[in-house]
Formats: structure tokens, sequence, C-alpha cells
């Protein structure tokens, strides 16, 4: 067996806790695309749906709990007839929003196009969903 061997501190570096914490709740699947949604305005559940294809309803469910536990989305309850509930951005969740816009821009110019994209989305265009989202484009 050798000594060991010495190194420097890059060697040795970790990522920043505070990337860790935001990756172990942002970086899930869906979770970025709900928040980007919910900018600008509270949507109902049924219209968050059909604003991200592919989600289905106990995983959209799913990610809105631990949004709402981490308390960047409040879970609002509309009486009815009928009774609908609909979902907004606290002001902690509101403040992901020059993030997010940065890194679509960020992915318009460095990562490839896959196809069904809908054209700027998160690119800082305001558009019908407020913040270049998905609602109210058709997509």
């Amino acid at each position: 067996m050798g000594t060991p061997e010495t190194h420097g501190e890059e060697s040795c570096a970790q990522v920043d806790v505070g990337m860790t914490r935001v990756f172990a709740l942002l970086g899930k699947r869906w979770t970025g695309l709900i928040v980007a949604v919910l900018i600008g305005q509270p949507v109902h559940f049924a219209d968050l749906r059909r604003a991200i294809p592919g989600i289905s309803e106990r995983m959209l469910s799913d990610r809105l709990t631990e949004l709402a536990a981490a308390g960047l989305v409040v879970r609002e309850v509309v009486e009815g007839p009928p009774l609908r509930v609909s979902y907004r951005l606290t002001e902690a969740g509101a403040a992901l929003e020059p993030a997010l816009k940065k890194l679509g821009q960020w992915a318009e110019e460095h990562l490839p196009e896959e196809g069904g994209a809908c054209p700027g989305q998160l690119s800082g265009a305001e558009g019908a969903g407020g913040a270049g989202g998905t609602r109210g484009t058709g997509c």
C-alpha cells in the first residue's frame, strides 16, 4: 500500500447546499413546469393538467402537495356549485420567475429543440400565459 495522495481544495469541492436543496425540489420531473404555468395567475387543477401534456392527475396532485409543503404554492378552494380548486404561487414561488425565464432562455440558446415545443415558452415573451407559458397558446 502506498502513501495517501495529497490534492488541492478544488478536488474536494462539493455542490453548494442551496443548489442541492433547489434541485431536490425543482429537479423532479414536472415540478418546474408546474411552477412555470402558475406564474402570473392562479390556475384551476384541470387547466394545469391540460397545460402540461403527459402529466397524470396523481402526479400533478403529488407535485402540487410537495410545492405547497415547500411554501411555493397555495391551494385555494372556491365554493361552488361547482366546487373548484385553484393553485397560485406564494411570494416565494413567484420569486422563481426570473430564474425560470433565464433557464428557458439558456435552453433556447444551448439545447437542441425537440419536436412539439411551443415557441416562446419561458422565453420571457409576454403572451397569453402571462410569462410566456403554455396557457392559452393551444399547445
